[in-house]
Protein backbone atom coordinates (compact mmCIF):
# COMPACT_ATOMS: atom_id res chain seq x y z
CA UNK A 1 0.00 0.00 0.00
CA UNK A 2 1.13 3.10 -0.44
CA UNK A 3 -0.17 6.71 0.53
CA UNK A 4 -0.11 9.92 -1.04
CA UNK A 5 -0.85 13.15 0.97
CA UNK A 6 -1.71 15.97 -0.80
CA UNK A 7 -1.52 19.12 0.93
CA UNK A 8 -2.25 23.04 -0.92
CA UNK A 9 -0.43 25.96 0.87
CA UNK A 10 -1.63 27.28 3.81
CA UNK A 11 -3.51 31.23 3.63
CA UNK A 12 -0.92 33.71 2.39
CA UNK A 13 -0.77 37.20 2.08
CA UNK A 14 -1.42 39.30 -1.22
CA UNK A 15 -0.96 41.90 0.17
CA UNK A 16 3.08 41.80 1.17
CA UNK A 17 4.39 44.95 -0.84
CA UNK A 18 7.74 44.36 -2.56
CA UNK A 19 7.31 40.11 -2.44
CA UNK A 20 7.19 38.04 -5.79
CA UNK A 21 4.99 35.13 -6.02
CA UNK A 22 7.39 32.90 -4.85
CA UNK A 23 8.32 34.69 -1.96
CA UNK A 24 4.62 35.65 -0.06
CA UNK A 25 4.51 34.80 3.02
CA UNK A 26 1.97 32.72 5.32
CA UNK A 27 -0.52 35.05 7.21
CA UNK A 28 -1.02 34.25 11.18
CA UNK A 29 -4.33 32.82 10.61
CA UNK A 30 -3.10 30.07 7.47
CA UNK A 31 -0.56 29.17 10.22
CA UNK A 32 -3.58 28.36 12.86
CA UNK A 33 -5.36 26.36 10.13
CA UNK A 34 -2.73 24.46 9.48
CA UNK A 35 -2.59 23.51 12.75
CA UNK A 36 -6.06 22.28 12.77
CA UNK A 37 -5.45 20.26 10.16
CA UNK A 38 -1.90 18.82 11.69
CA UNK A 39 -3.90 18.34 14.87
CA UNK A 40 -6.48 16.02 12.85
CA UNK A 41 -3.38 13.76 11.66
CA UNK A 42 -2.18 13.56 14.84
CA UNK A 43 -4.76 11.67 16.04
CA UNK A 44 -5.33 9.67 13.16
CA UNK A 45 -1.16 8.68 14.56
CA UNK A 46 0.24 9.68 10.60
CA UNK A 47 3.75 8.55 10.04
CA UNK A 48 4.64 10.33 6.49
CA UNK A 49 8.14 9.26 4.84
CA UNK A 50 9.01 11.90 2.88
CA UNK A 51 7.61 15.49 2.61
CA UNK A 52 8.55 17.48 -1.06
CA UNK A 53 7.35 21.17 -1.22
CA UNK A 54 7.34 23.40 -3.74
CA UNK A 55 9.94 26.11 -2.97
CA UNK A 56 7.42 28.99 -2.93
CA UNK A 57 7.66 30.52 0.84
CA UNK A 58 4.10 29.78 1.34
CA UNK A 59 4.33 26.24 0.56
CA UNK A 60 7.69 25.62 2.02
CA UNK A 61 6.44 27.62 5.39
CA UNK A 62 3.13 25.05 5.26
CA UNK A 63 5.31 22.05 5.31
CA UNK A 64 7.81 23.60 8.45
CA UNK A 65 4.63 23.67 10.60
CA UNK A 66 3.47 20.24 9.45
CA UNK A 67 6.32 18.32 9.97
CA UNK A 68 6.68 20.15 13.56
CA UNK A 69 3.76 18.93 14.01
CA UNK A 70 4.19 15.71 12.78
CA UNK A 71 7.34 14.84 14.15
CA UNK A 72 8.92 14.79 10.40
CA UNK A 73 13.13 16.62 10.94
CA UNK A 74 12.13 19.79 9.10
CA UNK A 75 15.82 19.49 7.83
CA UNK A 76 14.58 16.39 5.40
CA UNK A 77 11.67 18.47 3.64
CA UNK A 78 12.83 18.67 0.03
CA UNK A 79 11.87 21.17 -2.68
CA UNK A 80 11.25 20.55 -5.64
CA UNK A 81 10.45 23.01 -8.47
CA UNK A 82 8.04 20.77 -10.49
CA UNK A 83 5.48 21.93 -7.81
CA UNK A 84 5.27 25.43 -8.04
CA UNK A 85 5.26 25.74 -12.20
CA UNK A 86 4.68 22.40 -13.78
CA UNK A 87 2.13 21.00 -15.41
CA UNK A 88 0.61 18.13 -13.49
CA UNK A 89 2.34 15.53 -15.54
CA UNK A 90 5.73 16.79 -14.15
CA UNK A 91 4.27 16.16 -10.65
CA UNK A 92 3.45 12.31 -11.82
CA UNK A 93 7.26 12.20 -12.23
CA UNK A 94 8.06 12.98 -9.29
CA UNK A 95 5.35 10.51 -7.36
CA UNK A 96 6.11 7.77 -9.86
CA UNK A 97 9.68 8.43 -9.34
CA UNK A 98 9.67 8.37 -5.88
CA UNK A 99 11.43 5.40 -3.82
CA UNK A 100 9.68 2.57 -3.17
CA UNK A 101 10.46 2.25 0.46
CA UNK A 102 8.82 5.24 1.15
CA UNK A 103 5.37 4.53 2.16
CA UNK A 104 3.77 7.52 2.73
CA UNK A 105 4.67 10.80 0.59
CA UNK A 106 3.10 13.93 1.27
CA UNK A 107 3.13 16.87 -1.11
CA UNK A 108 2.92 20.71 -0.84
CA UNK A 109 1.83 22.50 -3.52
CA UNK A 110 -0.74 25.02 -5.26
CA UNK A 111 -4.02 25.22 -7.02
CA UNK A 112 -5.09 24.63 -9.65
CA UNK A 113 -2.61 22.00 -9.95
CA UNK A 114 -2.71 20.28 -6.45
CA UNK A 115 -6.81 19.86 -7.24
CA UNK A 116 -5.93 18.56 -10.65
CA UNK A 117 -3.30 16.17 -9.12
CA UNK A 118 -5.70 15.02 -6.64
CA UNK A 119 -8.50 14.38 -9.22
CA UNK A 120 -6.82 12.03 -11.44
CA UNK A 121 -6.61 9.68 -8.75
CA UNK A 122 -10.51 10.53 -7.75
CA UNK A 123 -13.85 9.44 -8.88
CA UNK A 124 -15.80 11.55 -8.30
CA UNK A 125 -13.58 13.78 -8.06
CA UNK A 126 -13.28 16.84 -5.48
CA UNK A 127 -13.94 20.61 -6.19
CA UNK A 128 -11.07 23.39 -5.30
CA UNK A 129 -8.90 22.30 -2.43
CA UNK A 130 -8.97 25.42 0.07
CA UNK A 131 -6.31 26.48 1.50
CA UNK A 132 -4.39 24.51 4.36
CA UNK A 133 -6.47 21.49 2.86
CA UNK A 134 -5.27 17.77 2.90
CA UNK A 135 -6.08 15.11 0.27
CA UNK A 136 -5.37 11.51 1.65
CA UNK A 137 -5.29 9.00 -1.12
CA UNK A 138 -4.22 5.17 -0.60
CA UNK A 139 -3.35 2.93 -3.85
CA UNK A 140 -3.20 -0.48 -3.87
CA UNK A 141 0.18 -1.80 -4.66
CA UNK A 142 3.97 -1.74 -3.44
CA UNK A 143 5.18 0.44 -6.23
CA UNK A 144 4.75 4.55 -6.54
CA UNK A 145 5.28 3.76 -10.46
CA UNK A 146 2.33 1.15 -10.84
CA UNK A 147 -0.34 3.64 -8.52
CA UNK A 148 -1.69 4.90 -12.61
CA UNK A 149 -2.78 1.29 -12.84
CA UNK A 150 -3.63 0.38 -9.07
CA UNK A 151 -6.37 1.15 -7.47
CA UNK A 152 -7.24 4.10 -5.54
CA UNK A 153 -9.21 4.99 -2.92
CA UNK A 154 -9.89 8.29 -1.03
CA UNK A 155 -9.06 7.52 2.56
CA UNK A 156 -10.06 11.38 4.01
CA UNK A 157 -10.10 14.73 2.83
CA UNK A 158 -9.92 17.82 5.24
CA UNK A 159 -10.05 20.91 5.13
CA UNK A 160 -10.03 23.82 8.27
CA UNK A 161 -13.94 24.70 7.81
CA UNK A 162 -14.26 21.41 9.43
CA UNK A 163 -13.06 22.23 12.67
CA UNK A 164 -15.19 25.42 12.61
CA UNK A 165 -15.53 25.46 16.30
CA UNK A 166 -11.71 25.09 16.82
CA UNK A 167 -10.88 28.56 15.08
Amino acid sequence: MKTLFLVRHAKSSWDAPGYSDELRPLLPKGEKKTRLVADYLIKESVKIDLMISSQAVRAYETAKIMAACLDYPVKDILNDRRIYDGPYDRMLDLIYGTSNDVNTLMIFGHNPLITQLANLFLHPGIDDMPTSAIVCINFHTGKWEETPASKSELKFYIFPKMFKSQT
